[in-house]
């Protein structure tokens, strides 16, 4: 059974924010995610960490600049996800209004292996680089550097993912993560190294006279793509992240945005106007991944490249049918996993381990987010890829770091794992098919080691009571308005209601008509088939149902108890 908590709120914290004009409810949510003065809630573009601060920017800024003025061939090589793909076009759409010859490559995955590899190093060496650029991608990449430094081809890596003991041999490097870096915000995404980047080379150029003749490009235009990718990434909202953030949703409600984003809101059925990280994580995000997950994003970068407002919406279309697609291969995958975990006894173990020969390597990092989310337990789930191979993603809980986890399975087992790397929450190996079961058993070992009770006891964290008069319509868009996410968590309340009536829609989500005092509620579980007691504890979000034009309010439930 999921524990319902409430945050704690430092009291003092929360009524400075309220003396100094932060509304009532935002001064406690706030408090309760560690905001301690107004100040901190400043997105304003000066809030910005400065790009000197970040470790190789200035060096980077001077290998680019110099490349353009000798004219040399840029290719961008790019990661796969969203945020792979928004920081190639962050760099792609900058270095073009720099004036730099540049192109971009995103390998195969499946053909090629993950990051700048040997494989793809000689695929990139085809287009002819002086100047390899590598984004959301690269920090492990210590053979593939060799192999371009073979063949005479210049790095640069820019990537957020954490290092390995072994640094690759580039030109330069641009990742927060590394060694002797200061650079505050360690959880900023690949797409935000990129566009700091892009700024520490407009004030290189910019030093060196460039912008004399004509207009300088304004890189904050790009910002609807660092706030896309930083979301759909699920790095932790630092404060530098929300400006982030905050900065390019600013710019999605007020329609200054890239075409392609435009008209992938377009195709989700959101309204930019409206737009929330909500719509960014859940919604656009999304569509980008599918077409790395089960295609090429190549399609992706050139929906977030083009200017060309029909073709835009041609290749958003696309992207659409690619994400449906996605859901059903989903679908089938998760009906294999439930009857393999059927045969398994998730509450006593630590970990979870499945496979499946027919399951397609595009998802099953998402397969193992579902598992993870349904079962509480740290998941991998794998599935083939080349010459007797498993590939595997992995999805963790609080409590257990996947990447270290794994690290410290290779300690053990130096011969067990042939790749692997990672985050706290997520990370992907590849390993023999033959070792599978080893592994099970390796990993099961560090995760029961690692976790404790309380750590494998699901907790829904809340923020308490939520006062009547704020269930409306006005608090909903208010909320709404803010930048919630990774480490920043949207706000979930928790009530006791009398359940009036109930029914399930399309079989699998409870529909609930609750009532507290005299006030009446509309209130739907997604994907919950059980009936609710007559009265419940509630964790709820506040959300806007929009229907024939008219909005309400409707609590969108996380979980529920039944109330003594």
């Amino acid at each position: 059974m999921t524990r319902i908590i409430t945050r704690p709120v430092p009291t003092r914290a929360a009524l400075m924010l309220e003396q100094s004009g932060v509304h009532p409810l935002l001064a406690r949510l706030f408090a309760a995610r560690g905001v301690t003065a107004k100040a901190e809630l400043d997105t304003g573009l000066a809030t910005l960490l400065p790009p000197d601060q970040l470790k190789g920017a200035a060096e980077a800024a001077t290998l680019l600049a110099d490349a353009i003025a000798a004219r040399k061939r840029i290719l961008i090589v790019a990661d796969y996800d969203c945020d792979g793909a928004t920081a190639c076009a962050v760099g792609l759409r900058a270095l073009r209004q720099f004036g730099a010859t540049v192109d971009s490559l995103v390998p195969n995955r499946f053909d090629t292996g993950y990051g700048l590899s040997p494989e793809v190093v000689r695929l990139a060496a085809e287009k002819k680089p002086d100047l390899i650029v590598t984004v959301d991608n690269g920090i492990a990449s210590v053979e593939g550097v060799a192999e371009a430094k073979r063949l005479g081809i210049a790095t640069l890596i820019t990537d957020h993912h954490l290092p390995t003991p072994e640094l690759p041999a580039a030109d330069v490097i641009v990742n927060p993560n590394q060694p002797g870096c200061g650079f505050p915000s360690k959880a900023i995404a690949g797409v935000g190294v990129m566009f700091y980047v892009m700024l520490a080379l407009r004030a290189e150029l910019r030093r060196r006279g460039s912008f004399a003749v004509g207009k300088e490009p304004n890189l904050a235009d790009l910002l609807d793509l660092v706030a896309l990718g930083t979301v759909a990434d699920v790095v932790p909202l630092d404060r530098n992240n929300r400006v982030l953030v905050a900065q390019g949703l600013q710019r999605i409600r007020a329609g200054r945005m890239q075409a392609g984003i435009k008209a992938l809101f377009a195709v989700a059925g959101r309204a930019p106007a409206n737009a929330a990280a909500f719509d960014l994580g859940f919604a656009i995000g999304p569509r980008i991944n599918a077409t790395g997950r089960l295609a090429d994003m190549a399609l992706g970068i050139e929906a977030l490249t083009t200017d060309d407002n029909g073709r835009a919406l041609n290749i958003a279309q696309t992207l659409d049918g690619i994400n449906r697609e996605r859901r059903v291969i989903e679908a089938d995958m998760r009906e294999a996993a439930n009857t393999l975990l059927d045969g398994l006894d998730a509450g006593n173990r630590a970990s979870l381990t499945l496979f499946d020969p027919d399951w397609h390597q595009g998802v099953i990092g998402i397969l193992a987010g579902r598992v993870r989310e349904q079962l509480h337990r740290p998941t991998f789930a794998f599935a083939r890829g080349n010459a007797g191979e498993l590939k595997g993603s992995g999805r963790s809980i609080a409590g257990l770091h996947l990447r270290d986890a794994l690290d410290l399975v290779a300690k053990r087992h130096p011969k067990l794992l042939r790749r692997f790397g990672g985050h706290a929450a997520a990370a992907g190996l590849t390993l023999m098919e033959d070792d599978l079961a080893e592994f099970e058993t390796e990993f099961e070992a560090v995760a029961q080691a690692l976790l404790s009770p309380a750590d494998l006891q699901r907790t829904l964290v809340t923020d308490g009571a939520l006062e009547e008069g704020y269930r409306g319509l006005d608090t909903a868009r208010l909320l709404q308005a803010e930048i919630w996410g990774q480490a920043f968590p949207m706000p979930v309340f928790a009530d006791v209601f009398e359940v009036e009536n109930q029914k399930l829609l399309k079989d699998k989500h409870l529909k609930l008509a609750l009532r507290q005092g005299r006030s009446r509620y509309e209130a739907i579980r997604f994907n919950f088939a059980e009936p609710a007691p007559a009265r419940i504890e509630a964790a709820y979000r506040l959300d806007i149902n929009e229907w024939n034009g008219l909005a309400s309010v409707q609590l969108l439930i996380e979980d529920f108890r039944a109330a003594v």
